[in-house]
């Protein structure tokens, strides 16, 4: 540790930080889009309509059985060829990540809605409320409230899966250090910052998502 350099990490700080907001920016928006479609999904996965049951069990399937950095790859490839011109390495990741959670946050959710009390959907209905209204109204803010916790830790997953944005070279977090650690011969420094920060940041949202979890059991 004697010949560790910190200059390189503070002198870098500028160009880290615009690393990181490209990271959270994608974390969010991932994230925001795939609860969007994950609760789409999930109403359709438990709806009486049999192919529209199967087409999102389907859809739910398919992704959770691909590793997220083949994903990756084929979005990155695919949507500019859909669309007939470039659109960057950030929003192909973007439509990647907010497909492949979607998968995910589809069954937390379809989880939490069926932990609501049938009874509860039963009442609804039986005060006059359609199906779109008493899930709008009953069912659902109780099955989110149920499932804040489960969604955030699937949000501290998404923030450290986001380093797989490497393989096609968009400027996050870690390949802003990465490019920096090879520009100046600094690896050991660098990638030890970048375990520090990860380390910092998933643990405090995790304990975060802990206390929240407590209060509301309370």
């Amino acid at each position: 540790m004697g010949e560790f350099d910190f200059s390189v990490i503070f002198d870098n700080l500028p160009f880290l930080l615009k690393g990181m907001q490209t990271t959270l920016l994608l974390t969010f928006l991932a994230m925001v889009g795939g609860i969007v479609l994950g609760t789409l999904l999930a109403l359709a996965r438990i709806s009486s309509i049999k192919p529209l049951s199967i087409v999102a069990a389907s859809y739910i399937n398919f992704f959770r059985s691909l590793p997220l950095i083949l994903v990756i790859f084929w979005f990155y490839f695919l949507v500019p060829l859909v669309l007939g011109r470039p659109v960057g390495g950030f929003y192909s990741v973007l439509v990647a990540f907010t497909l492949f959670e979607a998968a995910y946050y589809a069954e937390i959710i379809r989880a939490g809605i069926t932990s609501v009390r049938a009874g509860q959907f039963q009442a609804a209905r039986a005060l006059g409320l359609t199906y779109g209204q008493s899930m709008r109204f009953i069912v659902l803010p109780q099955a989110f409230k149920a499932m804040v916790p489960v969604l955030l830790t699937q949000g501290i997953i998404l923030f450290q899966d986001t380093s797989l944005v490497y393989v096609v070279g968009l400027k996050d977090f870690l390949v802003s250090a990465e490019l920096i650690a090879n520009r100046d011969q600094r690896l050991i420094e660098m990638f030890t910052f970048v375990a520090i920060v990860y380390l910092i940041i998933s643990y405090s949202a995790s304990q975060g998502v802990r206390l929240l979890q407590r209060r509301m059991q309370r």
